[in-house]
């Protein structure tokens, strides 16, 4: 076996998880893990970027792109450190970058993810493997959700059906039957809105818990607004991001009512959208026999409550009870995507993105040292 590490921002942007784990081609262990905060400026230059794209000049994503990938070099080094593990001792490091555009359709189909790469590999000495959705794209696919492989690898049962939700700022869902092809797909909205308007009106990054969600009530007449977005009935498969799902389309889902929403109730309105889009989604595919929660939001005991409550009788775990921790699953799938792509397999599914044909993701960077056996 031998050591990756996993880098990855999600579309809650957040901070950097990291992994470090051990991968060979039957097995992925993780082995040291932790996660480092973006700089309170840096996060608000990203929110800046995302919510307004039009403003943003090519100095400063050029600044950006630089800044990010200094941030996530430090993570490697950190965790190498905390590990007490060498840099020569690591094969790889998989890095996702930072999401900054989604946009899979259309003439000119593209997703980008910022975070210099050959920053990364220079400053930790390690060869970099990045930019992985962008092949997918170029064959045809959305670039999302990439994590189905992962999850197909490591969490798929030949004796039950299994769905992994990863709830980040946007949900996916990985349908893992026990026998027929994986299936995989952004169900909608995870922590991005609660996040958003839990910033604005509490000035708290989240709703602990969900606590705040658990005072309000369920507006209905916002409720059947919110899912009537044509997204959310779209078939797979499909991807999306904050371009879609931010304030803006929340504000006007709102000022369409003609009435006031006292600013609990969105919250538990909010709560409600993703917990019925995830389990709504999940019943499309088929019997789950069983639910695995992953990423920042299944740690929110309001959503987790609700999603059981709309799939009775389906026991619902986090990925910790089949020991891959919740908070990095994420960062040790790119871990396994850069031992994919230095072996030279695919590490898409095109069942999942829509890709035309499986390919190799990623370009690789080469560390300071090449050493030729």
């Amino acid at each position: 076996m031998a050591l990756y590490l996993g880098l990855i921002s999600g579309t809650s942007m957040d901070g950097i998880d990291a992994a470090l784990a051990e991968v060979d081609h039957g097995s992925c262990t993780l082995r040291h893990a932790q996660s480092r905060p973006y700089p309170d400026a840096l996060r608000t230059q990203l929110f800046k970027v995302v919510s307004d794209p039009d403003d943003c000049s090519l100095d400063e994503l050029g600044r950006l792109d630089t800044e990010i990938g200094e941030v996530f070099a430090a993570t490697a080094l950190d965790v190498l450190r905390d590990a007490d593990v060498a840099a020569t001792q690591v094969a790889a490091i998989g890095s996702h970058g930072q999401t900054i555009r989604h946009q899979p359709h259309g003439e000119h189909p593209f997703t980008w993810q910022i975070g210099n790469p050959h920053l990364i590999a220079e400053r930790t000495g390690i060869a970099t493997v990045a930019d992985f959705r962008r092949r997918d794209v170029a064959a045809g696919g959305e670039g999302a959700p990439l994590m189905p492989a992962f999850h197909q690898a490591v969490l798929a049962s030949a004796d039950e059906n299994r769905a992994v939700i990863n709830i980040g700022g946007i949900a996916n869902l990985t349908w893992l039957p026990r026998t027929g092809p994986v299936i995989g797909f952004d169900t909608g909205p995870g922590n991005c809105l609660m996040d958003g308007w839990a910033s604005r009106h509490l000035g708290a990054a989240f709703d602990r818990d969900g606590r705040w969600a658990a005072n309000g009530r369920i507006d209905a007449d916002l409720l059947a607004r919110l899912l009537a977005e044509p997204f959310l009935a779209a078939e797979p498969p499909k991807s999306t991001g904050r371009e879609l799902f931010n304030l803006n389309w929340l504000e006007r889902q709102l000022e369409a009512l003609h009435k006031t929403v006292k600013p609990e109730d969105v919250q538990g309105t909010l709560c409600e959208l993703t917990a019925r889009t995830i389990a709504d989604a999940g019943r499309r595919l088929g019997e789950s026999q069983r639910v695995m929660l992953c990423g920042g939001g299944s740690h929110n005991h309001e959503l987790r409550r609700r999603i059981e409550t709309h799939l009775p009788g389906i026991p619902v775990d986090t990925t910790a009870a089949f020991g891959l921790d919740p908070d990095h699953v994420e960062a040790t799938g790119f871990a396994w995507l850069a031992f994919r792509t230095l072996e030279g397999l695919p590490g898409n599914l095109p069942a999942v993105t829509g890709a035309q044909r499986s390919v190799v993701l990623g370009a690789i960077h080469p560390g300071r040292s090449v050493t030729r056996s």
